[in-house]
């Protein structure tokens, strides 16, 4: 029989022993396990993107409250949080190893109560200075930093043959939290909820509650923090110097991959905030904005999608034809800007978001198989050096995974900036869509050249075939 589970005490739930590959202890005890901390994280990241995202919704409203921002200052408000976002998964990502997983899914969800509450009192305060909503904005990057130890935490607890689908559900449950927000937000701020309004005419048309676009996640967030408390386990397999971690900043392969997820989960953020504020620019009077929560939606349900069929084909293989699509969708995406098609712009973005969910599960789905092939392609035969090498690939790709979630979430930022400066300089949003064309390119370039050319691959980690990159 497997080791028991072995949890030091109720109030703190440390699991001792954690072997997901043996097989029997996967299936008498390690499943159930790892099956019930993945559904509580998947709700916690859920409310860390719904914050996330919060102002890519409110900033659509704010001139209709009566707050006389600009076009490019608006995108500039919704591109902080994924700024703010994308630099605290740094020390997100090595927070796991360091405090557990339960633990730190506890703190992070109820941080995002800081966010929430800073944006109800600046929308109820008329004379509030532009910086102090900047300064909101990126505290709700606080919402994106859960995403990096929600992922390095749920890489912990599956066998490596199985972490495909498991790490695609947890991130599209988070990455749900985007579609939800852009769904819910725009009919809560018209509804008398909380406190006084904001904006409209004496007879009270056109008035808005803006406050309840933050006060609603605060009941969800309190009930996250207690449901981490009583169902989720930290790892004490999982624990491990920063030191040990740190060694991921020399590996190559650590940035090519987080490049590439620049490219997949980079463009989702980013399209994900800026999509409300351009279709309100673009196409104010066709209800487009009303429809953007269905791009989210669409990238997120297929993000499983994309680990499974990494699992199945190989992630590079997933990855190349999803850059391929991502470069046609947006080609087609500046032409229907610029013949002002509705259509085509709704069409435009389907396909990318649909890309860029499979592209999201894909890329991850390489980074353990990678760090494993080269962990073990240097181990020998012996069985305690090849078991020394599982635990340290485990590790480092469970810090690569928060490491490449970082550079990712930068692309929340440069994407709105992108069409605010282009807004700004040439008077159209798209002149920037020609920039993502050529960093497009340079992913699927990089996908073949890294990790499906034969003799580079095989120069690079001999094992790599084996482990279906």
């Amino acid at each position: 029989m497997p080791a028991a589970l072995n949890i030091r005490a109720r109030t703190r739930r440390w699991i001792e022993h954690w072997d997901p590959d043996n097989e029997e202890f996967w299936a008498v005890q390690g499943r159930a396990v790892a099956r019930r901390n993945l559904a509580f994280s998947i709700f916690a990241e859920s409310l860390g993107f719904s914050v996330w995202l919060l102002w890519s919704v409110v900033a659509v409203r704010l001139p209709d409250a009566g707050f006389a921002f600009s076009t490019s200052q608006l995108f500039t408000l919704v591109a902080v949080p994924a700024l703010v976002g994308a630099t605290v998964r740094f020390p997100y990502t090595f927070a796991v190893a360091r405090f557990g997983g339960r633990n730190w899914t506890i703190f992070s969800v109820l941080a995002l109560a800081v966010p929430c509450l800073a944006l109800v009192g600046l929308v109820t305060s008329p004379g509030a200075p532009y910086w102090a909503f900047l300064v909101a904005a990126g505290l709700a990057g606080l919402g994106g930093g859960n995403f990096a130890s929600s992922m390095a935490n749920i890489s912990y607890f599956y066998p490596e043959g199985k972490k495909g689908l498991p790490l695609g559900l947890n991130a599209a449950g988070g990455n749900l939290g985007v579609s939800i927000v852009q769904l819910l937000v725009p009919a809560l701020v018209v509804l008398p909820l909380f406190g006084a309004p904001q904006g409209g005419s004496q007879s009270g048309d056109g008035q808005l509650w803006l406050q309840n676009a933050g006060l609603f996640w605060i009941p969800f967030i309190l009930v996250s923090a207690a449901c981490a408390w009583l169902f989720m386990d930290n790892l004490a397999t999982a624990q491990s110097k920063f030191s040990d971690q740190a060694v991921i900043v020399r590996r190559p392969h650590t940035w090519v991959m987080s490049w590439l997820y620049l490219g997949t989960f980079g463009s989702f953020i980013g399209f994900s905030a800026a999509l409300p504020l351009l279709a309100n620019l673009r196409f104010p009077d066709s209800g487009a904005a009303g429809l953007v929560f269905l791009g989210p939606l669409i990238g997120s349900l297929v993000r499983p999608l994309g680990g499974a069929l990494a699992d199945r084909f190989g992630g590079a293989r997933v990855t190349l034809l999803t850059f391929a699509a991502m470069l046609v969708a947006v080609l087609e995406l500046v032409a229907a800007l610029n013949r002002g098609s509705y259509a085509g712009f709704l069409g435009a973005f389907v396909v990318l978001f649909l890309a860029t969910g499979i592209g999201n599960g894909s890329t991850f789905r390489m980074i353990p198989s990678i760090f494993r092939a080269q962990h073990l392609s240097s181990a020998g035969d012996a069985l305690a050096a090849r078991e020394r090498a599982t635990a340290s690939a485990r590790r480092e790709s469970a810090a690569v995974l928060g490491f490449a979630g970082a550079i990712g979430a930068y692309g929340g930022f440069l994407i709105p900036q992108s069409f605010g400066m282009a807004t700004q300089i040439t008077g159209n949003p798209q002149s920037a869509l020609f920039v993502f064309v050529g960093f497009y390119l340079s992913c699927l370039v990089l996908t073949w050249w890294c990790y499906l050319r034969r003799r580079f691959a095989v120069r690079a980690a001999p094992s790599l075939a084996a482990a279906r990159v």
